[in-house]
Parts: structure tokens; C-alpha cells; sequence
């Protein structure tokens, strides 16, 4: 019978002394370990060392799913290592085209901070929204796919994860996604770290409270010389380009590769890219040092031997900055035929070179802003009767310039490729003070225009500034209606992508009563179509005996009547845009008059945006058919499959008449 007090049983050999001692120390030794394994530091890797040990590209978020590899965009590996805790730049900047990888180098940074150097981040998008989208299609896919990250940040329907669509909380950290449209977003928390992307595409304030970029990175100066700021961005106009302006404050660093014939190093430029004229297959580049053609398939050994070289003195030595251009595009990825063919596609389009300057070349594209000569374009008269649409034009807007005395409206027709017709000029006397002078107002909206075809056209959208008596325009708009009369209000600068936002709700005074969001405004960036107005009017145009023959004009072309008079004539070319001395020594563009008086344009840039905001930009060619159907135009297609439009013959004095609103107005 064994001894209950022993402490072996039947079935185990007893442990001696001896052995439950090295048990002991064995235990005590890897408590030891593990201890000492949570003091160590983390590795001392740089960003593009940890992107290439731990980043795995997602099939949802990239077109060569896998591990991340820098020798696939070698310039990319100074950049990424740039951002690293260990280098002394506290600003990196990029500017650069499309397809070169700086998206996935951004997210390698992300991905980074947050396993080896935790710490506060905020990512910058243009917009909220575009926050959201690059929060489901780019952050999540990198969280997901390293399981580095995924133990760091628990899944969003985790209890208390800390994970949302636009905040990533991790042990150490917290990655804050916001929009530059967003002031309480960029000042939301101080941030060690600060990604701002495609800040060309900012808008001029956020909310009104100044610069988006100047208010994020003040979320980052306490952390003094510790920060980082990584501003990426493809360009956009000459002397209103954030990106640029950064850049040229910088040491403005070229990608240098060698001759794979004679190894002069060189960075690469357009116009040494050659091909035969209509066959883009055969473009090559020719070497500076020896003159000979270089065949693309050589590019790739050419990045692995190329190197950033510095082409400036900098303004701040915390600052670095780099420019590079599709050129340099991996092999695979945006070859140099495409390159080639899409130069060819856009010659003679000012709109299709200015976006392949952008976007391939990465290079800022200067406006031009000249003011058209009024005597040409009063050589350029057409003549049709006062008070009709002409053929061509589908819909009408109106712009209203309130001054003192009177309001001046231009109604305008607007037909396919933004091809547009002036059709009346009023002047309402009396001035904002006169209630008459609203009153005729509110007729003109109710009044029609008659179309080549018989039909009626009413005015769709009136846009009117509210720049003066503020207070009078909202409260008339509001007694009228929204959803015919959109009051705007000017803002400097250009935003090609977005001219017209809004609307917002502002507070309004309507007789002597302050009404909170009493009114709907929009706000309208007046440079981006002073300078479409000017541009569409110094196009050439087809020759008369090829209008005759039916020719069509180019998208865009302006008509002007017969009986727009030389005063009107000179008040549409008032201003020229010119280059004068911003801050710290920079360059930016500004509009300034040729003579006091510009109401034409103000009013044709008005009535332009309510196009806008009625959706003529944005229109599919089904929406354009259907108002040709509501004006009883038949469909016609020159020899080159071109789609037109005209009033039926022979069917005029039959027509039903009627008034065509707005059933396709936004």
C-alpha cells in the first residue's frame, strides 16, 4: 500500500533534487529570454527594408500581387529610406506622373511606423471621401495581408478595436485619415507623422480656416526635428502648384541611369524620346553622351545602376525633394510606345497635352490667360435674330452680376462638347435696393427663348454672385426657389477637377429675420473658366466654305451674335492672367483687368458654373439625346461616324410648341 504523502506516483519515476534544480533554472532562463526579447529593440530596418521583408501586395489593391520588391522601382528605395526614423529629413517631397509606384512607397511608410516606430500619423487625402475609399482599397489590403500589422490592429468588429474607416489605433500609435476639405480632420491631434497626397488636388482652404497643407503640418511641430512630412503629388498649372512650389524650395533631385552603350549618366527627358511619326511602337530614347538609341527592354538594368542626384541648393536643408516622370515607369508597366501614342492621341487639344504633361511627364502646365483681341472676335460675329437659340444649342443657363444701380444677365446655350451660344444680354435697372428690379428678375426666369425648331427653351439654372448685397440676393433666392436660381460666390485660384462645390447652407437675413442655413451657396474657383472662356475663344475655327460643307466646329466653341456690341465685346476680354510675386519668393497666377468694367465675363463665368451644377460636364450621350428628342432633332453622322444634330426638315410649322425645362438637370 503506497504512502498518500508521497509525491511520486505509481505510474512516474521519481524526480531527484538534482533534476527539479535544472528544472528550475531551465524555467528561469526562458522567462529570462523572453523578458530579454521584449526589451530588444526592433531591428534597425529602413522603409524599404521592412517593405521588402514584410509587405505583401494585395490582389485588391495592386496589379502585381505579392511580396513588395524596391528593385522593381528602384528610385523608389532613396525616397521610402528617407522617411526612416534614423535620417535627419524631416520634409520629403515628390513630385511626380502617374504609374511610378509612390501610392504602395506611401503605404510601405504606413506599414512601417506602425510595426517598428509607432507613433500619431495623419493622412491627408483631397477629399473625405476620398479618404474613405482609400481606406477600404489601400489601408485595409495592407493590414490584412502582413501579419506584422494584423496583430497590431484588431479587426473592426473587435469590441473597443480602436478600428474604424478612418482611424487605425495600434499599440504606440494612431493613424488618422481625413480629407483637406476637412479643417476639424487636420486638426484633429498632433501628429509624428504626416502623409499628404495629391495635394495639387487640395482645395485653396479647408472650411475656410486657410492652407490644408499649412494646418496639417502644424500638427506636427511639436515633435521638432523627430517629424516627418511626406508631400506627393502630380502636378497641375505653372505658379499655382503646391507641389511645384515645394519642390522648387528643395534640393530638386534628379533620377540619374547610365548609357547601357557608353555609361553617361543622365536623367530622362521627353524630347529625347524618338519615333517614326504614326508608328509609336518604334520610339527609343537617344542617349545624350553618345547619341545612340536606347531600346526600352534596357531600362530595367538601367534603374538598378541609377541614382538621385541633387540639381539645386535648397532653401531648407530638412527638406528634400524629387522629380521624376513616367519615363522611368518599370518595364510592364507604362512603356514608351504608350508614352508615345498618348502624345499623338493629345496633339491639338490644349485639355489632353495639359493632362499628359501632368500625368506623364509629371511637369506643371502653364495656362494661358491672354485676353482674346474683342476685334477678332467681333470679326467672328455670327448672325442669327435676337431672342432664339440657334441649332446646337440643347439647354440654357443664365449668370446675374448685382451692381449697384442694376443686375446684368447673359443668357448663354449650351450644346454637346460645351459648344455654347450667347442668346440675350438684359440689363434690369434699379439696383438690389428695388424690389421691382427683383421682380423683373423673377420674369426672366419665367420667360422663354425660342429654339431653330419651334420648341421653347426655358432657363434651366441662373447662377447669381452674391459678392454684393449679400443679403438681397439670399433672401430673392430663397422667395424664387433653389432649384432654379444657384447663388455662387467667387474664390480665387484654380481647381480643374472640381470648379464648382457646394452646395453649402449659410446663414441668411431675410427681411430683417436672421434664418440659420436659411440659404444653399456654391462656391465657384472663377479662374478655371475665365481661362476655359479665353482658351475656347482663341480656338481656330473650320473655314467657311468647310462650315458650308457641314464641318463641325471644335467641342467648346463660343458664338457670339451679330448684335453683341463693342462694349460687351471688350467687357468679355477685360482681364489677362499674369505672373506676379507670392510669398516666400514664389511665383503665383492671378487675374487682373485690362479696364474697369468686366460683366460680360463675370456673367459668362457664371452661367458657365450653372452648367455645372446643372450636370452638362458630367451628361451621358443618352442625356444629350433625350433633349435633342425633347426639340424634335433628328440624328445625323458625318462620314467619320461623328454624331450631330439639326432641326427636321420640312417639319417646323407642325412642331408641337412647347417649353423644354430642366427633366435632366441635376
Amino acid at each position: 500500500m503506497s504512502d498518500p504523502s508521497s509525491t511520486t506516483s505509481p505510474r512516474s519515476s521519481p524526480i531527484s533534487a538534482e533534476d527539479a534544480d535544472a528544472q528550475a533554472f531551465d524555467g528561469a532562463q526562458d522567462i529570462l529570454r523572453a523578458w530579454g526579447a521584449g526589451l530588444r529593440p526592433d531591428p534597425d530596418l529602413t522603409v524599404s527594408e521592412w517593405a521588402d521583408r514584410h509587405r505583401k501586395l494585395s490582389s485588391r489593391a495592386s496589379a502585381e500581387p505579392g511580396q513588395y520588391r524596391t528593385v522593381r522601382t528602384p528610385y523608389m528605395g532613396e525616397i521610402m529610406d528617407r522617411l526612416s526614423p534614423g535620417d535627419p529629413t524631416q520634409r520629403v517631397v515628390f513630385m511626380k506622373a502617374a504609374q511610378v509606384g509612390a501610392t504602395e512607397a506611401g503605404n510601405n511608410w504606413i506599414g512601417f511606423a506602425i510595426h517598428q516606430a509607432p507613433g500619431p500619423m495623419l493622412a491627408v487625402q483631397p477629399t473625405v471621401e476620398l479618404a474613405k475609399r482609400n481606406s477600404r482599397q489601400r489601408i485595409d489590403p495592407l493590414i490584412e495581408e502582413s501579419p506584422e500589422l494584423r496583430e497590431r490592429i484588431k479587426p473592426a468588429r473587435s469590441r473597443d478595436a480602436g478600428n474604424t474607416m478612418l482611424s487605425k489605433e495600434f499599440a504606440g500609435g494612431i493613424l488618422i485619415m481625413t480629407g483637406a476639405n476637412s479643417a476639424v480632420g487636420l486638426r484633429s491631434t498632433p501628429a509624428r507623422y504626416i502623409f499628404l497626397d495629391e495635394v495639387d488636388a487640395y482645395p485653396a482652404s479647408a472650411d475656410e480656416e486657410g492652407d490644408p497643407v499649412t494646418l496639417a503640418e502644424a500638427r506636427s511641430l511639436t515633435f521638432a526635428h523627430r517629424r516627418k512630412v511626406f508631400l506627393v503629388s502630380t502636378p497641375t498649372i505653372r505658379g499655382l502648384s503646391r507641389i511645384e512650389r515645394e519642390l522648387e524650395a528643395s534640393d530638386q533631385r534628379r533620377f540619374f541611369v547610365p548609357c547601357p552603350h557608353c555609361d553617361a549618366m543622365q536623367w530622362l527627358k521627353f524630347d529625347r524620346l524618338r519615333w517614326e511619326k504614326g508608328r509609336p511602337e518604334t520610339a527609343e530614347y537617344l542617349c545624350e553622351g553618345c547619341d545612340g538609341a536606347i531600346a526600352e527592354h534596357h531600362k530595367t538594368a538601367m534603374l538598378e545602376a541609377g541614382e538621385w542626384r541633387a540639381t539645386a541648393e535648397p532653401e531648407d536643408p530638412g527638406t528634400v525633394g524629387y522629380h521624376l516622370s513616367a519615363l522611368y515607369s518599370p518595364v510592364g508597366w507604362l512603356g514608351w510606345d504608350r508614352i508615345a501614342r498618348a502624345w499623338e492621341a493629345a496633339r491639338g487639344s490644349d485639355e489632353a497635352i495639359k493632362a499628359f504633361r501632368n500625368t506623364i511627364l509629371g511637369e506643371t502646365w502653364v495656362e494661358s490667360g491672354e485676353a482674346p483681341d474683342w476685334q477678332r472676335l467681333a470679326d467672328r460675329r455670327e448672325a442669327w435674330k435676337p431672342g432664339t437659340v440657334p441649332a446646337g444649342g440643347l439647354f440654357l443657363t443664365a449668370g446675374a452680376d448685382v451692381q449697384k444701380d442694376r443686375i446684368e444677365v447673359d443668357v448663354w446655350a449650351w450644346g454637346r462638347g460645351l459648344e455654347s451660344w450667347l442668346v440675350d444680354h438684359v440689363v434690369i435697372e434699379g439696383g438690389p435696393g428695388d424690389p421691382a428690379c427683383w421682380q423683373q428678375l423673377t420674369d426672366l426666369l419665367g420667360r422663354t427663348w425660342t429654339y431653330a425648331s419651334g420648341e421653347h427653351l426655358a432657363i434651366a439654372r441662373l447662377a447669381i454672385d452674391t459678392g454684393y448685397e449679400t443679403s438681397a440676393v439670399y433672401g430673392w433666392a430663397r422667395q424664387v426657389g433653389f432649384a432654379q436660381v444657384a447663388p455662387v460666390k467667387g474664390l480665387d485660384g484654380f481647381n480643374r477637377s472640381s470648379p464648382v462645390t457646394g452646395p453649402t447652407y449659410v446663414d441668411a437675413t431675410v427681411a430683417g429675420k436672421r434664418l440659420r442655413r436659411g440659404a444653399r451657396l456654391w462656391s465657384v474657383a472663377t479662374s478655371t473658366f475665365k481661362a476655359e472662356t479665353y482658351r475656347f475663344l482663341r480656338q481656330d475655327r473650320p473655314a467657311e466654305e468647310e462650315i458650308a460643307a457641314g464641318a463641325p466646329f471644335p467641342p467648346g466653341t463660343v458664338h457670339l451674335p451679330s448684335w453683341a456690341d463693342s462694349e460687351w465685346l471688350k467687357q468679355l476680354a477685360a482681364e489677362q492672367l499674369v505672373t506676379v510675386k507670392g510669398k516666400r519668393g514664389f511665383t503665383k497666377l492671378e487675374w487682373q483687368k485690362l479696364r474697369e468694367r468686366n460683366e460680360a465675363l463675370d456673367c459668362r463665368v457664371y452661367a458657365r458654373a450653372a452648367a455645372w451644377i446643372a450636370g452638362a460636364d458630367r451628361w451621358s450621350e443618352a442625356r444629350w439625346a433625350d433633349l435633342e428628342t425633347q426639340l424634335g432633332i433628328e440624328q445625323r453622322s458625318d462620314p467619320n461616324g461623328v454624331t450631330g444634330s439639326e432641326p427636321p426638315a420640312g417639319k417646323r410649322s407642325t412642331l408641337r410648341r412647347r417649353t423644354v425645362r430642366s427633366s435632366y438637370m441635376e
